[in-house]
């Protein structure tokens, strides 16, 4: 494993020792010679095994650390990271689908179910006249028992008039409302946003830290049937988006 000088980029220039520590590193994770959760050698380790300077093997480190690669335990080690979770950008699709995809356990907790008169601004949302009744549900979704995301979701009445019936323990909102109101419109708007208290404790992270949010209006025919908000922690999940022109 001992990095040599003969490693080189495109222009035939030698890499830096550090890229050369980094490129080493990621080669054995993406041949699964170091796999999810194995713990990789350890700073003093690299420096033996690669011939380089401690502040060469930290720089590595921590910039794998910071891509996701890796997962550093201060007085524990250093661990492959799992791969993050994955949920598609353009496409709407159940995230029990996604999860059990990657052979992961689902589950969720349900935070709030209740109905409600619609202010102006849900109104305007779901193109219906204020102080109409709509239902409001705040679901965690979780993978392997971590909170990956929190859908907090206002749906027409009209057009699911059984929601607040449905056991969403055992089917997901998108779900049930894929059967009795198919999508035939949607539409996003995604950014990072910083998490308040609220959301920090049902995510389990930090107050402030990172996430990403996604906006999303769906319709069924002429309905606008539901208005969400769908927020998960930017250091465990990641969206993915394909286009053709």
């Amino acid at each position: 494993m001992t990095v040599t000088a003969d490693k080189k980029d495109k222009q035939g220039v030698p890499l830096p020792l550090y890229l050369q520590v980094k490129q080493s590193i990621i080669e054995k994770i993406h041949t699964a010679e170091w796999q999810a959760n194995d713990r990789i050698p350890s700073e003093a380790e690299l420096v033996t095994q690669f011939q380089c300077s401690r502040m060469t093997a930290n720089r590595a480190l921590r910039e794998l650390t910071a891509e996701g690669l890796l997962v550093r335990l201060q007085g524990v080690g250093t661990f492959v990271a799992e791969p993050k979770g994955q949920s598609a950008l353009f496409e709407i699709h159940s995230i029990e689908a996604e999860i059990l995809a990657r052979n992961h356990k689902y589950s969720c907790r349900i935070i709030k179910l209740e109905e409600i008169q619609a202010s102006p601004a849900l109104a305007n949302e779901l193109n219906i006249s204020p102080d109409t009744v709509i239902f409001h549900s705040i679901i965690v979704h979780l993978e392997n028992d971590v909170p990956v995301q929190i859908e907090d979701r206002y749906v027409n009445a009209l057009a699911a008039p059984d929601y607040l019936q449905q056991n969403f323990l055992s089917i997901t909102p998108h779900d049930y409302l894929s059967q009795v109101a198919p999508l035939t419109q949607g539409e996003h708007i995604v950014e990072a946003v910083e998490a308040d208290e609220r959301s920090a404790r049902l995510l389990q992270i930090t107050t402030g830290a990172s996430c990403l949010l996604i906006t999303r209006r769906t319709w069924s025919q002429s309905f606008t049937v539901t208005s969400t908000k769908l927020l998960f922690p930017g250091h465990r999940y990641k969206l993915k988006g394909s286009f053709t022109s």
